[in-house]
């Protein structure tokens, strides 16, 4: 019984020696050797391998961006604090967003969101909008600069993610997707541009949304009036809304959405099975979708903006006077007698989109008639205020009379309060518009002419239909010259600097009563005869204001044109940005200051500018060879050449071509837009030819220009995270003679 519970212990594998060795049998004896156990071992490690690798494989769309995602982040705002200087443009958007926050009403060109955006970040780091953001000013200790810099960055880091989820929607391969992601995430320009409290970074990211958001739609048109269909229809009308209320260079990514619309609904119309009710249903999904609400998105920022900015501040002049008398702390209409008398004192402001108040000095034209100048001129001092006087046919004004008011048909003088002189027409060709009668100041109370009368033409109140008489605010009417019937006007015509630069104001002898420009109000008025009113009481119409407001922002855009006397170190031409051909300087140039200089990374600017030439190229090529009868590219390749190739390509030169036709001064910063589109292309390009290959010859084309694009970013990361020191030192980076970011 001993022996035999001896040789079970032994066939059970303990030894006495130790009761923890196990024994293998040899292979002789018909038992399993140690290679097939390590054979066994390698069979469940290496499906368990396959497992994990799988697992990432499945959620790479999910590990990968947010590897981008955070790398963005890091890049965007590491170190974004260390320069504590008012840095360009952030003199600019800075102090709007200070407006916003003392609730003053100003004037810019741009559509409010971004700045609102400004203003919310300085109310979330505890700033008062006390600091006037001087260029080149240290800021306060009370000012939390750094957090609203990194409010801003967050726009810019966010741009990465959805660059990589626009690369998979336009169906590029993942190693694309991981090329355009990363010539996104370590652009230079973009790095920088996104640092500082500036409006391109909110810019850009609404650009890529609505990119994002068609790419999503335009997938979806398999299911179309699906929930996800009509979901990213919504989105992508939502974000054009937004892009475009940040600045107006959003239009031309509306026009992007709006040209591929447009041949969505043309090939719809073509297709005869489709019903005419879906065809319209589509049609009438679109126009909601991608035209009434970004209209009402765009319009809910400037209601948003005119309900925030209560308060009267510098932008006052370039809104009407109805307007202005609604806001708080205003001098207009404060006070003033509601009804015009002659003996009245009164300021006039022209009712077109951007009109100022009809002004005079004691400055003479140089040529013409050489006598004094009248002009428009948004800023109020006295030399805006005219008297309301009786014509030459009547008594002369005397103070002691009875009042006599002014309405409609009376035939009237004015006269420049500080000189004296009468608001005179005669005919000689105005400075600038030759068309129209040049307006002067002449004579004086005694000295004159009838060409110093004007007929009053009442063409609304906005308080009474009774016409009988002016009143302040409300009462729009026209000046109608007595002897040559023109009619008192200023346009958006400027003077040379000889008149400041000032609105011309002419006499017009086309008569188009509903021209605006033609359209006058008094906006202050003071009569020690007449009781204070209420003219205020009165409030101006939303949707007038804001056509009023956007017709100004035009005409002041339009009016930023190169001043031929002056300089201007930072300002570019198209043609250079594509090349890379320029940089910026965004602050002083001083050893102690921590310098930025606005310039892209190179093999990213060169490489997709060379991609668009490359893809028309392939156009061509392609274009050649069907027509010689070569039927080498699928339907879906067809498809995939247009949506995901030439809609980019169309992207960029709507955000590219528009800046060659303008007159306006023109800056490295506004290629952004269309850089974008450019690397799109790049992507596209490189996709196209390597898509197909090997899977190891496609990663290590791609791991090569992984390796170029970081390297390069590496190399000039100086110029994105500040230049500490004399500018001497980044002599090695400047390659061309026009990268001025080291004084030679």
């Amino acid at each position: 019984m001993a022996a035999q519970d001896a040789s079970k212990a032994t066939a059970s594998g303990m030894d006495q020696g130790d009761a923890r060795r196990r024994y293998v049998p040899s292979q002789a004896n018909g038992n399993i050797s140690k290679d097939s156990v390590d054979d066994m071992v390698e069979k469940r490690v290496k499906p368990q391998a396959q497992s994990i690798l799988q697992t990432l494989d499945d959620l790479e769309w999910i590990i990968a961006p947010l590897i981008f995602t955070a790398l963005a982040f890091f890049t965007r705002m590491w170190k974004i604090g260390i320069s504590d200087i008012v840095t360009w443009d952030e003199a600019h958007f800075g102090k709007f967003g200070s407006h916003y926050l003392k609730r003053e009403f100003y004037f810019d060109v741009h559509p409010p969101l971004g700045k609102m955006l400004v203003g919310l970040s300085g109310y979330l780091a505890g700033y008062n909008g006390s600091f006037e953001f001087k260029s080149g000013e240290t800021y306060p200790p009370e000012l939390n600069y750094t957090f609203m810099r990194l409010f801003n960055s967050a726009f810019g880091a966010l741009c990465v993610p959805l660059a990589y989820y626009t690369a998979k929607e336009l169906h590029f391969k993942r190693p694309t997707v991981w090329l355009v992601t990363m010539m996104v995430l370590f652009e230079n320009s973009y790095t920088t541009i996104s640092r500082f409290i500036l409006l391109d970074s909110m810019l850009l990211f609404f650009t890529f949304t609505t990119v994002f958001c068609w790419a999503k739609f335009h997938n979806q048109r398999h299911d179309p009036f699906g929930p996800e269909w009509a979901l990213w229809l919504m989105l992508s009308g939502i974000s054009i809304g937004c892009v475009c209320s940040v600045k107006w260079v959003g239009m031309f990514g509306t026009a992007l959405v709006g040209l591929y619309t447009i041949e969505d609904l043309w090939n719809k119309f073509g297709d005869l099975k489709m019903k005419k009710v879906t065809l319209a249903a589509h049609l009438g999904f679109r126009v909601v979708g991608l035209i009434m609400i970004p209209l009402a998105v765009y319009m809910f920022n400037f209601y948003l903006h005119f309900l925030v900015l209560e308060n009267s501040g510098p932008g006052d002049a370039q809104m009407s006077s109805l307007f202005q008398a609604n806001l708080r702390g205003t001098e207009v209409g404060k006070d003033s007698p509601l009804e015009v008398a002659l003996g009245s004192r009164a300021t006039l402001k022209n009712m077109g989109y951007g009109g100022g108040l009809l002004h005079s000095h004691v400055q003479t034209y140089p040529e013409g008639s050489t006598q004094q100048q009248i002009t428009c001129y948004h800023h109020k001092d006295a030399n805006n205020d005219w008297f309301f006087y009786p014509n030459r046919h009547e008594p002369e004004f005397d103070a002691e009379a009875p009042l006599k008011f002014v309405g409609d048909k009376d035939t009237i003088r004015l006269i420049h309060a500080q000189t004296g002189r009468n608001l005179h027409s005669h005919q000689v060709a105005a400075p600038v518009t030759k068309a129209d009668y040049e307006v002067s100041c002449y004579g004086n109370t005694t000295v004159g002419d009838t060409k110093d009368h004007w007929i009053v033409e009442v063409v609304d109140d906005a308080a009474s239909s009774d016409y009988s008489k002016l009143r302040t605010l409300t009462t729009a009417f026209r000046l109608k010259h007595a002897d040559l019937n023109c009619y008192l006007r200023a346009g958006n015509v400027n003077l040379p600097q000889w008149g400041f630069k000032q609105i011309e104001t002419t006499c017009v002898k086309e008569n188009h009563p509903r021209d605006p420009y033609t359209h006058w109000n008094v906006e202050s008025h003071w009569n020690e005869k007449l009781p204070p009113g209420d003219p205020g009481s009165y409030k101006s119409p939303f949707l007038r204001d804001f056509v009023h407001l956007n017709v100004a922002m035009m005409t002041s855009n339009n009016a930023l044109v190169p001043d031929p006397d002056k300089q201007d170190d930072l300002a570019s031409s198209p043609w250079q940005w594509p090349l890379l051909h320029v940089g910026l300087r965004m602050c002083g140039w001083d050893d102690h200051i921590v310098k930025y200089f606005l310039l892209g990374n190179p093999i990213v600017y060169w490489g997709s500018t060379f991609s668009l030439v490359f893809f028309f190229g392939m156009v061509a090529w392609y274009a050649i060879r069907w027509q010689r009868g070569f039927d080498e590219l699928t339907w879906k390749q067809v498809d995939h050449f247009h949506y995901s190739g030439v809609y980019p390509v169309l992207g960029w030169f709507l955000h590219y071509l528009p800046f060659i036709a303008m007159a306006r001064v023109t800056y490295v910063h506004h290629y952004y837009p269309a850089l974008y589109f450019a690397i799109l292309c790049a992507g596209f390009c490189v996709d196209w030819y390597t898509r197909d290959l090997r899977s190891g010859v496609q990663w290590g084309i791609h791991m090569a220009l992984y390796g170029v694009v970081i390297y390069l970013f590496w190399l000039f990361r100086a110029i994105c995270f500040g230049m500490v020191g004399p500018n001497q030192q980044w002599q090695h980076l400047r390659w061309l003679s026009t990268w001025r970011m080291a004084d030679p």
